[in-house]
């Protein structure tokens, strides 16, 4: 079955960077698009950012547009998002997904359908 387990989380300051990492396995890496949320506590899931099986097509929510990196290696079947000037609304549990679909680009987060663990971004101020 599909499996995604992200790592790289932790505890930041302000203005720092963290790199997560998010590993699939179970089917074929490469033709499936993947993307990245976040879930503060209180707060629904919300959309990060989104990168096609190829990786030439990404999205980015506004408010990360700009800090915010996400980029795969399919050698390794590997997506990553590299967090840069971080601030303490960035605090949220990070979670990977991707959709049921091969070569298809996802626009909501109905369009996924398989979910990791997630790994906990702690930023302080």
């Amino acid at each position: 079955q599909v499996r995604l387990v992200e790592s790289g989380g932790g505890l930041v300051q302000a203005g720092g960077s963290l790199r997560l990492s998010c590993a699939a396995s179970g089917r074929t890496f490469s033709i499936y698009a993947m993307g990245w949320f976040r879930q503060a506590p209180g707060k629904e899931r919300e959309f990060v950012a989104t990168i096609s099986w190829s990786g030439g097509e990404t999205s980015y929510a506004d408010s990360v547009k700009g800090r915010f990196t996400m980029f795969r290696d399919n050698a390794k079947n590997t997506v990553y998002l590299q967090m840069n000037s971080l601030t303490p609304e960035d605090t949220a549990v990070y979670y990977c997904a991707s959709p049921r679909r091969s070569s298809y680009y996802p626009r909501t987060k109905d369009d996924f359908s398989y979910w990791g663990q997630g790994t906990q971004v702690t930023v302080s101020s």
